[in-house]
């Protein structure tokens, strides 16, 4: 975890210089360390190295490509990952949420567009880290925990234990389970539930929440099951509300 006194890092991993320094501009611009890497092992390496709050990858490199090299960074750091890349399909988002990516940016992209992507994880880094502040959602506690049966969700040290074993969740996944933790039995829709990992609230919802958004919930909530151990067919934590979205299940909900 970085150091709340030393300069934000970022991590720009990406073979075309032109892009690679693009992006390193504009982390600098928005008050970060920038570091870039030409390749996925030269990234993996800066990753390890920085620690970052934000890493870029880009899909097509020679060598380690760009989902191989997001995997391995997963592997290592719980860095917010974006993956920026000329492929525009929807399959192509999806691979690389799954993969473990926090979200997607298509070639080209606008300078504000992208901007708007490193504010939004700027302000879920500052609702995690200052002391006292909760979202207007989170149910009165004492100590920031949320319980769920054997799941104990730590809001201060953002961190989730099943009887007491670390699940290993990225940011974006904790975010997600705790969004449906603090909800208890309402039902979190794919877009609030993207909004949410954007770092939006309430009257900040600004974009439309686009399909490959939307689709990109199914993929992290996945990767959030299978982290709890949880079989969909029959869940213990988190079960789909077809065609709406997802809610916590009725056994021993907060109140």
């Amino acid at each position: 975890m970085q150091d709340e006194r030393a300069p934000r890092t970022a991590v720009v991993i990406e073979d075309d210089e032109i892009v690679r320094n693009l992006l390193v501009d504009l982390f600098e611009s928005a008050g970060f360390r920038a570091f870039g890497a030409e390749s996925g092992a030269e990234g993996i390496d800066a990753v390890v190295a920085h620690d970052p709050l934000i890493t870029t990858v880009d899909i097509n490199m020679p060598g380690i490509d760009g989902l191989e090299t997001t995997r391995r960074v997963r592997d290592r750091s719980g860095t917010h990952i974006i993956v920026v890349s000329a492929l525009t399909d929807e399959a192509d988002a999806v691979l690389a949420l799954s993969a473990g990516a926090d979200d997607f940016v298509a070639k080209p992209f606008r300078a504000r567009e992208f901007r708007a992507r490193i504010d939004a994880v700027l302000r879920r880094a500052a609702d995690s880290t200052i002391p006292g502040v909760q979202s207007a959602a989170s149910p009165p506690d004492d100590d920031g925990r949320l319980v769920h049966g054997d799941l104990v969700v730590d809001r201060s040290t953002r961190t989730a234990e099943i009887s007491g074993v670390d699940a290993g969740l990225t940011r974006t996944e904790f975010d997600l389970l705790t969004a449906l933790l603090e909800s208890g039995r309402r039902v979190r829709t794919r877009e609030e539930l993207v909004r949410i990992t954007r770092g939006e609230r309430g009257q900040d919802a600004s974009e439309e929440v686009s399909d490959v958004e939307a689709r990109s919930i199914e993929a992290h909530i996945a990767k959030l099951r299978r982290k709890l151990g949880e079989d969909p067919a029959s869940p213990r934590y988190i079960e789909t509300v077809r065609g709406v979205g997802y809610r916590l299940t009725a056994a021993e909900a907060p109140q």
